[in-house]
């Protein structure tokens, strides 16, 4: 999983390729020239979203194995976390321009609506539910990260206009964790406490990531991972894990309201910790994974199908399925397997019309910009050829 760490030069490299893909892109996703993109960020959303897979297919094992659950938690801190910092990342040059609201538009917005009524039906299928009732504003279990990306990527001017944005974002957080009135409406707890991790994407530079890549912070990472896995084995019989979702105020966990804002404070400085020693041990080279990271859209959208069909159909009932031993690495290689089929391009090929739709047809065409008439001063000075930067100042 790791790089070398006597390639030396590799890495200051990634992260100033990674920088000027975004300018190039203006904060949207990389385009399709591999050329223009960076190993290091492909590596990195494709290893989080294997693992926001493999954390998913755990849920039915952790309740009756304290070592799963302590697995499950380490993971739960970070993987999202990591996920959006990436996000907050390659937003930076949103600017609320007709091009890039189109690019939210056809890239986030879309697939929301999209899935989020496929997860409905699909759910009440499994569960024989008959209900009508389209709940177009109440996400659906993974959908709750396209609709906090398009309310996020909205508030990029904001966070960038203020003087200290992650503070800021932190104290909402907080706020939101004290805040049961919020309700499930756009799932907003979700939306503004992983806030956080947007906005530190969004002030973070191209020498942050070096810093994260260095030698020494390689040597700890693994380290680290083992000191934050055995913690969690021994908080897991006296912490609520759903604190980990980010989903509930504390007064819905049965704890007083303070100890949200607390917590907030408390797994936002655990999920940098980690999120940076994730960062530490992604590969910077090319790898044979690399070209699956422009299809994490699809293997996100696509794994909550299987994994809810395997839970509904008893995937998980049989013999083998009731030893930790054999299942454990039995739904990790199935899930890492599975999620990884679904980045492949032939996939993202396929869902392509829904998952990043041209739509065309739904927006107004960009109007060329009139020229401007110089003044008659103007003109005479740049007759003369001295004042064609006066010219170029009026409006």
């Amino acid at each position: 999983m790791t790089s070398s760490p006597h390639q030396t030069t590799e890495t200051p490299a990634v992260p100033r390729q990674a920088d000027t893909q975004v300018r190039a892109q203006g904060g949207a996703e990389p385009g399709a020239d591999a050329r223009r993109r960076d190993a290091f960020f492909d590596n990195a959303k494709f290893l989080a979203i294997v693992l926001v897979a493999v954390a998913h297919a755990w849920e039915p094992l952790h309740p009756d194995s304290r070592v799963v659950m302590a697995l499950y938690m380490t993971v739960y801190t970070f993987h999202m976390p990591a996920f959006i910092v990436i996000a907050g990342y390659f937003s930076r040059g949103f600017d609320g321009s007709p091009r890039r609201v189109a690019r939210l538009v056809t890239g986030v917005a879309v697939p929301y609506v999209v899935f989020q009524l496929a997860y409905v039906f699909w759910m009440r299928g499994l569960e024989d539910d008959p209900d009508t009732y389209i709940p177009l504003f109440e996400p659906k279990w993974l959908m709750w990260f396209l609709l906090a990306l398009l309310i996020w990527r909205l508030t990029v001017p904001v966070w960038q206009a203020v003087r200290w944005p992650l503070p800021l974002s932190l104290a909402i957080a907080a706020a939101a964790s004290a805040s049961p009135s919020l309700g499930n409406d756009l799932q907003l707890q979700r939306v503004l406490q992983f806030l956080p991790f947007f906005v530190l994407g969004l002030v973070l530079r191209p020498e942050h990531f070096a810093l994260a890549r260095r030698r020494a912070v390689r040597l700890l990472a693994l380290p680290v991972f083992t000191g934050a896995a055995l913690v969690a084995y021994l908080v897991a019989p006296r912490m609520e894990y759903q604190w980990l979702y980010h989903r509930d105020a504390a007064q819905e966990l049965g704890e007083a309201w303070w100890a949200g804002m607390a917590m907030t404070l408390a797994l936002f400085c655990c999920a940098v910790v980690l999120t940076v020693c994730f960062f530490a041990l992604v590969p910077g080279r090319r790898t044979w994974f690399t070209v699956l990271g422009a299809g994490t859209i699809s293997g996100y959208l696509l794994h909550g199908f299987l994994i809810s069909g395997a839970r509904a159909w008893d995937w998980y009932e049989p013999e083998v399925m009731r030893h930790i031993q054999t299942s454990l690495p039995l739904t990790t290689v199935v899930a890492a397997a599975g999620v990884t089929l679904l980045c492949t391009p032939p996939v993202r090929r396929a869902f392509r019309p829904v998952m990043e739709p041209g739509m065309a047809w739904f927006f107004r065409r960009p109007t060329a910009a009139p020229t401007p008439t110089p003044a008659a001063g103007a003109r005479g000075t740049e007759a003369r050829g001295t004042g064609a930067a006066g010219a170029g100042e009026r409006p």
